[in-house]
């Protein structure tokens, strides 16, 4: 009882805030915040504000979007992820392209050590490369020895690379010996791409304490309600020998107009930038933050309303009856060690899925795992009432 205080205490203090999305939800309930969340009225505002920067400066508006928009994304992110260079933090659409621009630092064909259980966007490039010669190893991360094992082939192999994410997509579990990684890695010299996705904005980071050379990356889709068009990699504060190949202009201004075959790249970030973007993103994401700070929805509020939703959600699937119906809780039961959603593994999750969004549940599926994502908005009534519909969609 006091978890289903404690979360609409916050819930329905700020579900206003977010009216324009969840007005046209209708009464349906909406649990794919681990996806696409309803985004906060203000991010409307800081839309249109970049459409009216645009009107007023033209081309003048790359002044103000260089000189106080980005920067001013930058320090937020730079916040919540603890980290103190904000200056080191690139961006790009996506982070495909930020994670391509790095592969493109390397020989080809590139050595790379990752895990069975990263997104698409890593996945499906890595085996793309893979039928090119590049040398692929992937650690499945099923089973408490998976560190260990991870760690092992770090140990054992020689590698241009080594990818994980701290949050795997699939179900919310947390690399908690990330920290032992990272040591390991750094033993070897080998550069990590990690990929903080599922953890920005929704679990306490500290960056800057990471040991060797680690490239952070993540975006505001998901747990930062900015949408698309954002996403942001935190490089090294010396990655002065990474020389990307997929370059563009926009990744060294000061020696633009020099006439020479060197190329060179500009400080920071700015090393991994590529070529022209839409910046209205940016102006979204600095509007959704600054209400955030000014509603006090710090990382550390946002991961305790996340805990309690999810605990809830999970109580209520022990005391239902879905075990018996083929489900199996297939996230971390321990809070520690569990992100911001619950995945229930079930042979028929995809359509299970698309039955439940004609029945008013919105949630997401991947292969066998049902996921349910609640917001920082979304009620305990709305956690409970999920696992309810699963239950009736069930029998």
């Amino acid at each position: 009882m006091n978890n289903q205080i404690l979360i609409d205490e916050l819930s329905l203090r700020i579900r206003d805030h977010y009216s324009l999305f969840l007005d046209g939800l209708g009464k349906d309930i909406l649990m794919t915040a681990h996806s696409h969340q309803s985004w906060p009225n203000v991010s409307r505002d800081g839309h249109m504000q970049a459409w009216d920067d645009a009107a007023k400066y033209i081309d003048g508006k790359w002044d103000k979007v260089f000189s106080s928009v980005l920067p001013a994304f930058q320090e937020h992110v730079a916040k919540r992820i603890g980290s103190s260079r904000p200056q080191g933090i690139a961006i790009a659409p996506n982070t495909h392209e930020l994670g391509y621009r790095l592969l493109s630092c390397f020989k080809h064909p590139p050595a790379i050590l990752t895990t069975g259980s990263e997104f698409h966007s890593l996945r499906r490039q890595l085996n793309r490369l893979a039928e090119d010669g590049a040398q692929i190893t992937n650690i499945e991360t099923q089973g408490e020895d998976f560190c260990e094992r991870f760690c092992s082939a770090i140990r054992e192999g020689d590698y241009d690379l080594v990818a994980l994410s701290y949050v795997f997509f699939t179900n919310a579990e947390i690399v908690t010996q990330l920290p032992v990684i990272l040591s390991c890695a750094a033993e070897r010299g080998f550069p990590v791409f990690v990929d903080l996705y599922h953890a920005f904005n929704t679990l306490e980071l500290n960056v800057d304490s990471w040991p060797g050379q680690v490239f952070a990356v993540g975006g505001g889709y998901k747990y930062a309600q900015s949408g698309e068009g954002v996403c942001w990699m935190l490089i090294p504060e010396d990655a002065s020998t990474f020389r990307p190949r997929n370059t563009g202009w926009f990744a060294d201004f000061v020696h633009l107009e020099k006439q020479t075959t060197q190329i060179e790249y500009g400080d920071g970030g700015q090393r991994f930038l590529g070529a022209t973007f839409d910046p209205t993103s940016l102006y979204r994401a600095n509007a959704v933050m600054d209400w955030m700070d000014e509603q006090g929805l710090t990382v550390q509020v946002l991961r305790q309303q996340a805990q309690r939703q999810t605990e809830l959600i999970i109580e209520t699937y022990e005391a239902s009856e879905l075990s018996k119906l083929g489900f199996k809780l297939a996230s971390p039961r321990s809070s520690d060690r569990r992100a911001s959603f619950v995945s229930l593994r079930h042979p028929n999750a995809m359509n299970i899925c698309k039955e439940l969004a004609k029945e008013g549940l919105r949630t997401d599926a991947r292969r066998d795992l049902l996921r349910l994502g609640p917001a920082p908005y979304s009620t305990s009534d709305e956690c409970m009432k999920a696992v309810e519909f699963i239950q009736r969609r069930a029998v």
